[in-house]
């Protein structure tokens, strides 16, 4: 069976973070890192060239594929600020209705900026985020 692509590396957050432009982008990442290491009580940990994952979890589909992955995490994309939410977006009904502007797909968070949306939601969404990923 094939392995995930993403697979976790010992390369540096920190330097990932600094190299973030533009400095807006960095800034919102800087905060969303901080929130996921303060909830997860994980340290950040590289996934790829471009994903920063807090925790760590195992899966297994019914198809008998199964892989390791991060609880929560996120890449600071060109576009957006993408945010995986390993227990599917499918939780967060009422909160999502509250954070303010953003788009979904099915694990996915898509927030341009941190400005845009309502900061205290967003924490809650990622507490239930790791409550859900727990219990699987």
């Amino acid at each position: 069976m094939a392995e995930n692509k993403t697979q976790p590396t010992d390369k540096s957050v920190e330097a990932f973070l600094e190299n973030i432009i533009p400095p807006q982008r960095q800034a919102d990442s800087r905060t969303v890192a901080e929130i996921m290491e303060r909830l997860s009580q994980s340290p950040a940990r590289m996934w790829g060239e471009s994903i920063v994952g807090f925790g760590d979890t195992h899966y297994q589909y019914a198809s008998g594929r199964q892989g390791d992955w991060f609880l929560v995490g996120f890449s600071p994309r060109k576009q957006n600020l993408t945010l995986y939410l390993t227990s599917g977006i499918g939780y967060f009904e009422e909160e999502l209705k509250r954070l303010g502007k953003h788009k979904t797909s099915v694990s996915c968070l898509y927030i341009n900026k941190l400005s845009d949306i309502n900061l205290p939601v967003l924490e809650a969404i990622i507490q239930k985020a790791l409550r859900q990923a727990a219990l699987k």
